[in-house]
C-alpha cells in the first residue's frame, strides 16, 4: 500500500452534484467558504503586526547573499511608495504598469498601488525583451493607458519603451538612465514620507476596487486585461487557504521562479505567502537546461514547505535528483506537497517524483492538481487526495459554483463565485460573450467525470472546445487527450504537438521537439544547429519509432495519425504561435505553417523531418 507524509487538507475533498433536466450537472463543495479580509494588504498589515521580524521575501542580491525584506519592512515601504502614488494622481484610468521581471522592487510597487486602489499590470518581460514588433506590448499599453510605466533597469527595456510609451507617461527605473527620455528612479518614490494623500486613498480601498489587470497570454487572440478585484484575490486565496490546510499550520516557505505576469505565480503563489504570513524566496532560475542550474542551488539551501513549478521543471528537477542527493535531500526535508500548473505533467515525472521521495523519506509526497485561469484569480477546482493522477483536476474549492454544460459531444465546465472576474478592461463585448444566463464564466474547457457514476471522485481535464475538429470522413478528433497522449510518449524529447487535419482524410502531428534534450541524450556536438540534430539518424529514429507506437496503439482514424513533421524553427511569439509562459496556438502554428502541413500530407520523397508510420 502506497505511504504519503502527512499533510491537512480540505475544502475540496467532498461536493454535492445537482443534475439538471438539460443535461447540464453543477457541482458544490460541501464546505463553506470562511470569511476573508476586504484587501489583501490587510494581511500585510497583520503580519508586520504580530510577526514584524519575519521574513516576507528575499532575492539573491549581486554578491549571491539573500536580500531580505521583513514584513514591517515592507509595510513601510509600501507606504512610502503610496505616497509618491497617491500623489501623481494615477487610477483606473492611468495605472501602473511594471514591464520587467519578479524582484523586490516589482513585489514593493505592486502592492503599494494596492495599498492606494491604484491597479497595476504586470506586463510578460518577454513583450519588451523578445518580441521584435512589440506587438503585444503596444496593444497592452493602448489598452490601459499607463500614467506610470515602470521596469528594473534602462538598458534590456529601453527600446521598447522608446518605441511604445506615450512621450508624456512618466517612465520610473531601479538603475540605468534613458537617452531619449528623463526617468524617475525607484529609490525618490522609497524615500517619500506616508502623508495625508496615502492615509486617505488607503481608506477608500474596499472589496470591489480593482487591484490589478492581468493579461491573458493571447493563446487564441490578442491578450485581453482581466480585472482583477480585492474581492476576488482574498476570496480566492481563503479558498486556497481551506484546500491546503496545512498552510495555516504553520508559514509557508516557498522557492519560486513563476512570472507574476501570470496569474499562478502573480496571484496564487505571492498570495500564499503573504495571506498565511510566509517568506517567499525569489528563484532566477528558469526551467531551462540552462536556467535550471539557479533553480538547483536555491533548493539545495533552501527547504520549500510546498513547490510549485511547470511540468518541465519538475522533469528537471527530478532528473538532476539522480545524482544530487544533497538537492533530494533538501528538497524533502519539509515539502508538504508539489503542485504544477500551465500544462499537464506527464505521469513518466510524476512517478519519477515518487521514487525520489520513497527512497528519501520512505514515503509519497502529494502532487496537487486542479484547474484556474486568469478570470478566476485563479484556483476553481483541487484535486488534493493520494489518489491523484495525472490529468485530475478533482472538485471545487468552497463558495465556487462549477457548472458542466454538454457542448459539441464534450462537458464544457464553466465557473461561478466571489474569485471569478467582472470582466475584461474595456472591452464590453468580449465581456458579454464570457458570461451564460446564469452568470457563469465560460472557461472553453472541456472536462468528464472519473467516474460517470461517482461524481465524487472528481474531473478530468478533457481539452479545449476550440481546439477540436473533424476529418473530411466527419470523424469528430479531440485534440487534448490526443494532444497529452503524444508528449507523454514523446517524453523527453518532445516539448509540445499540434495536431492537423481538418478537413483532411487523416492525421497529421506538427512535433516541436526538444533539441538540447536530444542533444545531450545521443551525445551530439555542441555546435550542431536544430536541422543537423534533428536529421541525425538516431533522433531520427526516436521519433520514427514515437510515431510507429501511436499508429500501432490507435483504434481509429481520430487518434492514429499517419503523418508527422519534426519542427526545425521554433514557435514565434510575434506570430502568435507561443504565449511567453509557453502554450502553443494551435490555429496560429497551423496558419504560419501551412506550407509546412500540406508538405506532411505530399508523398514526397525522402525528407528528414517528415515521418510515416511503418504500418502492419
Amino acid at each position: 500500500m502506497k505511504k504519503f507524509r502527512p499533510v491537512r487538507v480540505g475544502g475540496c475533498i467532498h461536493a454535492s452534484a445537482e443534475r439538471r433536466a438539460d443535461g447540464s450537472v453543477v457541482l458544490r463543495s460541501h464546505e463553506a467558504l470562511e470569511a476573508y479580509p476586504p484587501r489583501l494588504t490587510d494581511r500585510l498589515e497583520h503580519f508586520a503586526a504580530t510577526a514584524p521580524e519575519r521574513t516576507f521575501v528575499a532575492r539573491r542580491g549581486a554578491d549571491g547573499a539573500w536580500v531580505r525584506i521583513s514584513y514591517a519592512q515592507m509595510l513601510d515601504r509600501v507606504r512610502r511608495v503610496g505616497q509618491a502614488l497617491a500623489v501623481r494622481g494615477l487610477g483606473p484610468d492611468r495605472p501602473v504598469a511594471i514591464l520587467s521581471d519578479n524582484d523586490l522592487e516589482h513585489l514593493t510597487l505592486a502592492l503599494a498601488a494596492q495599498w492606494v486602489g491604484v491597479p497595476y499590470a504586470p506586463i510578460s518581460a518577454a513583450y519588451s525583451t523578445i518580441s521584435q514588433d512589440y506587438g503585444k506590448l503596444r496593444h497592452i499599453l493602448d489598452t490601459i493607458s499607463p500614467g506610470l510605466v515602470f521596469a528594473a533597469a534602462a538598458k534590456p527595456y529601453a527600446r521598447a519603451i522608446d518605441a511604445c510609451v506615450a512621450a508624456g507617461t512618466e517612465v520610473v527605473l531601479t538603475s540605468g538612465t534613458l537617452e531619449s527620455r528623463a526617468h524617475t528612479a525607484f529609490a525618490s518614490l522609497l524615500d517619500t514620507a506616508p502623508g495625508a494623500e496615502e492615509a486617505a486613498a488607503h481608506a477608500l480601498v474596499g472589496p470591489d476596487t480593482i487591484a490589478k489587470f492581468l493579461f491573458t497570454s493571447g493563446s487564441t487572440k490578442q491578450p485581453k486585461g482581466v480585472i482583477n478585484t480585492q474581492r476576488m484575490l482574498c476570496a480566492n486565496l481563503q479558498q486556497i487557504r481551506q484546500c491546503f490546510a496545512f498552510v495555516a499550520d504553520e508559514p509557508p516557505v516557498l522557492v519560486d521562479w513563476l512570472p507574476w505576469n501570470h496569474t499562478f505565480g502573480g496571484n496564487h503563489n505571492v498570495g500564499i505567502a503573504l495571506y498565511n504570513g510566509g517568506t517567499l524566496y525569489i528563484d532566477e532560475g528558469k526551467p531551462t537546461p540552462k536556467g535550471i542550474e539557479a533553480t538547483l542551488a536555491n533548493l539545495r539551501e533552501i527547504a520549500p514547505t510546498i513547490y510549485f513549478n511547470v511540468p518541465k521543471g519538475f522533469e528537471e528537477i527530478a532528473r538532476a535528483m539522480d545524482h544530487d542527493h544533497a538537492l533530494r535531500a533538501t528538497l524533502f526535508s519539509r515539502v508538504k506537497a508539489f503542485m504544477y500548473a500551465g500544462a499537464g505533467l506527464s505521469q513518466a515525472v510524476w512517478d519519477h517524483l515518487d521514487r525520489h521521495a520513497e527512497a528519501e523519506i520512505g514515503e509519497r509526497v502529494r502532487i496537487f492538481t486542479g484547474l484556474g485561469m486568469t478570470e478566476t484569480a485563479p484556483s476553481c477546482t483541487f484535486a488534493v487526495g493520494t489518489d491523484v493522477r495525472s490529468g485530475h483536476i478533482g472538485l471545487p474549492a468552497p463558495g465556487v459554483e462549477v457548472k458542466l454544460v454538454p457542448l459539441d459531444g464534450k462537458l464544457e465546465i464553466r465557473f461561478r463565485g466571489p474569485n471569478v472576474m467582472p470582466g475584461y478592461w474595456r472591452a464590453p463585448e468580449q465581456t458579454a460573450e464570457a458570461f451564460d444566463a446564469e452568470g457563469f464564466y465560460r472557461t472553453g474547457d472541456a472536462v468528464k467525470f472519473v467516474d460517470d457514476a461517482d461524481p465524487g471522485r472528481g474531473l478530468l481535464f478533457d481539452g479545449r472546445i476550440a481546439e477540436d475538429f473533424k476529418l473530411s470522413t466527419g470523424t469528430f478528433v479531440s485534440v487534448g487527450p490526443l494532444r497529452a497522449k503524444v508528449i507523454l510518449a514523446g517524453d523527453p524529447l518532445v516539448q509540445d504537438v499540434v495536431v492537423a487535419g481538418l478537413n483532411r482524410d487523416d492525421l497529421g502531428l506538427l512535433i516541436f521537439p526538444r533539441v538540447e534534450d536530444a542533444r545531450r541524450r545521443f551525445g551530439l556536438p555542441a555546435d550542431w544547429n536544430a536541422a543537423q540534430v534533428l536529421a541525425h539518424h538516431d533522433v531520427h529514429a526516436f521519433f520514427q519509432a514515437l510515431l510507429d507506437r501511436l499508429w500501432a496503439e490507435g483504434t481509429g482514424s481520430a487518434n492514429r495519425p499517419a503523418h508527422a513533421v519534426l519542427l526545425v524553427e521554433p514557435p514565434s511569439i510575434d506570430k502568435g504561435e507561443v504565449t511567453d509562459k509557453g502554450s502553443i496556438n494551435q490555429r496560429a502554428v497551423l496558419a504560419h505553417r501551412a506550407a509546412l502541413v500540406d508538405a506532411m500530407y505530399e508523398e514526397r520523397g525522402a525528407d528528414p523531418y517528415v515521418l510515416r508510420p511503418r504500418r502492419a
